[in-house]
């Protein structure tokens, strides 16, 4: 079995909306695993530019804002995972839909994502780490021994995050939702440096009619099978 440090890790890539956040806290909190929302970095940055007012092209300045990132997620027992800079919660800030189209600008810049690199590496700590990202499996943790590449269909991608959008009361037209979306695929998969692309040895999981028990069920079984658990 490939580990990292010796320790374990399950990396869950794929585009936004597949499902990969709700998926990876349930591992991790099945698991009692540690957790890596690598996205939320990424949304962290973005949050703390817009705090600063700094620009989203000035990549020397937003290179600085990794230096001295402390960051912890705390999964919660039923649902989800509280997000912290430091001792401030950060989690509803993060997740507004701004600070992720800003986010998804910010990942395109190398030197930030060079800097964010060796951080996130170093959060493969035992008992084990579940790694959400774009880039978990083909970058960040090429020797997982366990990648999973979780996708579905565009549409349904944006229904949900049209669905998430609308339980938060933001007023938000389905249409628009899609693009956005169609937009950060493109922007994602195109990039030069790591574009979003399953690694030759993951597991690919469409889970357009699958419920996040049946895909949980799946990679528990995956899992047992290659004795990482």
């Amino acid at each position: 079995m490939r580990k990292i440090n010796d320790c374990p890790v399950i990396t869950i890539d794929g585009p936004v909306g597949s499902g990969k956040g709700s998926l990876s806290y349930a591992l991790a909190r099945q698991f009692k695993w540690n957790i890596l929302d690598s996205g939320s970095l990424y949304r962290i940055i973005a949050f703390l530019a817009k705090r600063q007012n700094i620009h989203l092209q000035d990549e020397k300045a937003l290179t600085v804002l990794t230096e001295s990132l402390q960051v912890s997620f705390d999964v919660m027992q039923h649902h989800g995972c509280q997000i912290f800079i430091e001792s401030e919660c950060v989690t509803e800030f993060i997740r507004e839909e701004i600070i992720g189209l800003h986010a998804s600008k910010i990942a395109l810049l190398p030197k930030v994502r060079d800097r964010l690199l060796m951080y996130q590496r170093n959060q493969a700590k035992l008992p084990g780490l579940v790694a959400d990202g774009r880039d978990m499996g083909t970058l960040v943790f090429p020797q997982a021994p366990l990648k999973i590449f979780l996708t579905a269909t565009v549409e349904e991608r944006a229904r949900r995050r049209y669905q998430q959008l609308r339980d938060k009361g933001s007023d938000v037209n389905i249409d628009q939702v899609l693009i956005d979306i169609m937009d950060r695929d493109k922007r994602d998969m195109e990039r030069k440096y790591a574009p979003l692309v399953p690694d030759h040895d993951a597991v690919l999981l469409d889970n357009t009619k699958l419920s996040i028990m049946e895909v949980l069920k799946k990679i528990t079984e995956i899992s047992l099978k290659r004795n990482i658990i």
